[in-house]
């Protein structure tokens, strides 16, 4: 009896001890009983809204004092407006994050476009939750279009695609100006769509050709786009240096560049892709609380728990922190001067 009551009484000095550092830990103090803000760059039901849902149900519990994340849509501008809103517009004391465009930290890198009002390295970063190392950004075509293949789009006297996408500055926009650019690709570019789900509806209504999207959000969004009554077919990968797996018959933008610069822009404006759905702070969030949300937001990205909710969702999950997202920034920055010229050229300047 004397060794129970011993033990009992251990487990109480220790759970005091724990208690007594959770109420000494101002980190946890701030966060206790708090609701986080994370901004969504996009309307519900896109790609960067079901990663950012997926990360606040995980990573809430990673984070001292285990505030409630709570997510807010703010669509406008392919997410311009929610990159301006995070780097300007709120509190920097760790209460708000966010997500927009992986081609956001590319625009706010070449410069030229005076709506774009942030310095993206000066975001506190956080990663992204995946790298789409196991993913590929693919441009789909209707069928009934005529176009079966890349090539019917840079031989002579072939058909125009007509793609849509949701604004300048979005992935969706930018890639397209890329591969127009390097391959010479006829393609007619209808931008202004609201996001992802209104382009989804344009495609099927026969409004527009195509567009570009990740196999992981068609996946999750519309599976029966791989099956073989699917309306549309993919007929370029783009961000990938090899072929994916799953499309060996489908080339990549490097295989088609029509010579060696147009190999290089395209790797460069393929940096972005690894940053693929990019989560950060506000800048000069107080370190401590910066370092918690850091660390929080990979714990919960490397979780078994979110990789199998993902897998449920049929998105890809391939974390990277910080350290990494900045280091792919760095080599944004460090392309040739000639290359960062051109990507301005063709959608850093506002047009």
């Amino acid at each position: 009896m004397r060794s129970i009551a011993a033990f009992a009484l251990s487990i109480g000095i220790a759970g005091g001890a724990i208690s007594a550092r959770a109420q000494t830990d101002p980190v946890a103090q701030f966060y206790k009983g708090r609701q986080i803000i994370l901004v969504v760059g996009y309307g519900p039901g896109g790609g960067y809204d079901i990663y950012a849902r997926l990360l606040a149900r995980h990573m809430s519990r990673k984070i001292p004092g285990e505030p409630t994340i709570v997510v807010q849509n703010m669509p406008g501008a392919g997410s311009l407006r929610a990159a301006n809103h995070l780097y300007n517009n709120v509190p920097r004391d760790g209460s708000v994050i966010g997500t927009f465009s992986r081609n956001m930290p590319m625009m706010g890198t070449v410069g030229g476009n005076k709506n774009v009002q942030f310095d993206a390295r000066k975001f506190t970063w956080l990663g992204s939750p995946t790298s789409v190392k196991d993913d590929a950004n693919l441009m789909w075509v209707r069928k009934d279009s005529g176009i079966k293949s890349i090539e019917d789009l840079i031989r002579p006297g072939g058909p125009e695609a007509i793609l849509g996408s949701s604004a300048e500055g979005s992935a969706s926009n930018d890639v397209v100006m890329v591969v127009r650019e390097a391959l010479g690709a006829r393609i007619k570019l209808i931008s202004g769509y609201r996001d992802s789900n209104a382009l989804f509806p344009a495609i099927e209504r026969g409004e527009i050709h195509g567009r570009f999207v990740g196999i992981s959000v068609v996946g999750s969004s519309h599976p029966h786009w791989f099956g073989p009554d699917s309306p549309v077919r993919p007929i370029l990968q783009f961000a990938r240096s090899t072929r994916h797996p799953r499309l060996p018959d489908v080339p990549t933008a490097r295989e088609m560049a029509k010579d060696e610069p147009a190999r290089i822009l395209i790797e460069a404006a393929e940096i972005p892709a690894m940053l693929a759905r990019p989560f950060v702070g506000p800048p000069d969030i107080p370190d401590a609380r910066a370092k918690a949300l850091q660390t929080a937001f990979l714990a919960a990205a490397n979780d078994p728990e979110f990789a199998a909710d993902g897998e449920k969702i049929k998105v890809e999950v391939s974390p990277v922190g910080a350290d990494e997202a900045l280091r792919m920034l760095d080599l944004l920055a460090g392309a040739p001067q000639d290359v960062k010229t051109r990507l301005r050229e063709l959608f850093g300047v506002e047009r």
